[in-house]
């Protein structure tokens, strides 16, 4: 008996679906399959975004289909809109007169948007201090204070109203936001916001500069990094440490992610991206970065498709099925890599002294796709701290 053979191709699929395929057959699509075509068959091309002298970009998410939100180490919260190429400053939000801001400010190194999309939280104008926006108007919500003593690195929301910041003061702080606050304005016809305090504030044993914090709800436990090189175990119910555990490598453990399905965690170092079990926080896999010393800045879960943006202005991809990283069709056996161009960078005598007779390229410090995967977003700028420069793209 001869069967009619299936067909791949996508439009095929789409119209199959409309029809209905009835009981007897069962389709899917894989969310990652756009993506992974576009990379092998060398689709993904660069769309450089001017930024003028804006000071390096650490932080971003896509807002919707056509709204990309970004924070930068000069603490502006920017908001680009694909469609006409128009960049938008959104102010950032001033804290109470009573409370005293850090000595040193360093901008703005974390945007996330609660589970409903209708909270977006980031730094305040001061460095060690929240602030919380209106999905999707933009709206001033609130300020949280008083409850870190050095900057915020890192963010995470544990469900449309509770959030926990991180900070190199080595604090966890917990926060309740009420999305249900009215805004009022003021006789300038400017809305005014609140100022809020932490629900609690706890210090986290064995830490040292936090630099990333994720929320795991399967096992509702909050995961933070420190820069010396440990991950600590937090019970999100009753916001209290659990366990901590030494990584294997020790140098600029820096960026932290999770799969969607939260069976995986992924932490980006100076040359490895180590991945973890999160149930025993024991080292599954290390991924070797392709340019030994890169320094992995950025680390995102696509599917089974691992992101990882590096300090040399290189994009690479690890394919989680097959082990290895992702392989070109094209050129068979060279592996994918998306090569940034230099964006800006200030020609001071600092940037003479480090690049004296070598190529500039920028660090990668946050990348992220639209929900089709389809398009790419990535920016940063100079690794160097003294350094001053910005890059961004958009890679479709």
């Amino acid at each position: 008996q001869k069967y009619q053979a299936v067909s791949q191709s996508f439009a095929d699929y789409l119209l199959t679906r409309e029809r209905g395929p009835g009981h007897l057959e069962h389709q899917s699509i894989n969310e990652e399959y756009g993506t992974r075509h576009m990379l092998t068959t060398g689709m993904f091309k660069e769309r450089p975004i001017t930024l003028n002298r804006i000071n390096k970009v650490f932080c971003s998410a896509w807002l919707s289909d056509h709204q990309i939100a970004m924070g930068t180490k000069c603490n502006k919260l920017l908001v680009y809109n694909v469609n006409n190429s128009r960049m938008d400053a959104i102010p950032s939000l001033r804290s109470s007169d009573a409370h005293r801001p850090i000595d040193q400010q360093c901008g703005i190194h974390s945007i996330e948007i609660n589970p409903s999309k209708t909270l977006l939280a980031t730094g305040a104008l001061n460095s060690n201090d929240i602030a919380v926006y209106r999905l999707p108007t933009l709206d001033p919500v609130c300020v949280g204070e008083k409850a870190h003593s050095d900057k915020i690195f890192d963010m995470c929301w544990l469900d449309d109203q509770l959030l926990v910041s991180g900070s190199r003061d080595t604090r966890l702080a917990l926060w309740r936001i009420d999305d249900d606050v009215e805004i009022n304005e003021t006789e300038s016809n400017l809305p005014r916001y609140t100022h809020i305090k932490p629900v609690k504030v706890k210090k986290c044993q064995g830490a040292e500069k936090m630099r990333a914090v994720i929320f795991n709800p399967n096992l509702v436990e909050i995961v933070a990094l420190s820069v010396n090189a440990f991950v600590h175990v937090w019970d999100a119910e009753r916001f209290s440490q659990k366990m901590s555990r030494k990584l294997p490598h020790a140098m600029e453990n820096v960026c932290l992610t999770r799969k969607d399905d939260c069976s995986l965690y992924a932490i980006g170092s100076k040359s490895h991206t180590t991945l973890l079990d999160p149930r025993t926080l024991h080292h599954v896999r290390k991924v070797n970065a392709r340019i030994q010393g890169c320094g992995i800045r950025s680390v995102s879960f696509h599917g089974d498709i691992l992101t990882i943006g590096t300090g040399v202005g290189a994009i690479m991809f690890f394919d989680m099925r097959a082990g290895k990283y992702m392989e070109s069709t094209m050129n068979s056996g060279r592996a994918v890599v998306l090569k940034c161009t230099k964006g800006w960078v200030s020609p001071d005598e600092q940037y003479q002294d480090a690049f004296h007779n070598m190529d500039y390229t920028p660090a990668v410090y946050t990348h992220c796709y639209d929900w089709s995967g389809m398009r790419l977003f990535a920016a940063g700028g100079p690794l160097p701290a003294s350094l001053k420069g910005n890059y961004c793209a958009l890679w479709c």
